[in-house]
């Protein structure tokens, strides 16, 4: 994880700084100041919000003092992006002004060697993926580990790349729209190069 750039840290700043991001990382929400003693081996809890005083007047931390839950971090990717309660399709429902939880999109945007690729057409509508949609896609090293129903991108010769549900049996490959206005491909597996399989769907409004 990079720093930011703000002042330096002591050792002791550096080592509860490392250890706070390594345990919000893992549990996406901040720990209470009694995990902190234990994890720094402290016996009270005053050194442990010194530390997180220091961490704040540096740039590192923001933190309303007394409330612990309320730490996050300003270095690197971990922070997340906050989930603001529920919305409704339908009738209302509240929103809540104490944020516990937060989107963490590291898992996906660390992925090795994830790329993105733009949906031209409609054939997956019924997949919620759309014409003008880009979708993120995680190569696929194994492709004979790939679930049957996967959406994968998958190079067909004379078709170019296709984003389709995967199924095989034996080896036959068929690949399935999400719309029945288009007939599924059927093709042996020597004939299809699949790309990558879907991660997520990003929709620009």
């Amino acid at each position: 994880m990079e720093n930011p750039p703000e002042e330096m840290l002591t050792t002791a700043q550096q080592e509860l700084y490392d250890w706070l991001s390594d345990y919000i990382g893992t549990h996406h929400h901040s720990p209470s100041i009694r995990q902190m003693m234990q994890a720094m081996g402290l016996r009270s809890p005053a050194p442990v919000q010194s530390r997180l005083r220091h961490l704040q007047e540096k740039g590192w931390i923001t933190w309303q003092e007394g409330q612990a839950r309320t730490l996050q971090l300003l270095g690197g990717l971990v922070s997340g992006i906050p989930v603001l309660g529920a919305v409704a399709a339908g009738g209302l429902v509240e929103t809540f002004d104490d944020v516990q939880e937060r989107l963490d999109l590291n898992s996906v945007l660390e992925t090795r060697g994830l790329f993105a690729l733009t949906v031209n057409g409609d054939s997956m509508v019924d997949a919620y993926i759309a014409d003008g949609d880009v979708v993120l896609m995680e190569p696929v090293m194994e492709p004979s580990q790939l679930r049957n129903g996967t959406v994968v991108s998958a190079m067909v010769p004379g078709s170019g790349t296709t984003l389709k549900h995967f199924h095989r049996k034996g080896s036959i490959i068929r690949l399935e729209a999400a719309n029945p206005s288009y007939e599924p491909i059927e093709l042996s597996a020597d004939q299809v190069q699949v790309q990558g399989k879907l991660l997520a769907v990003w929709r620009q409004i």
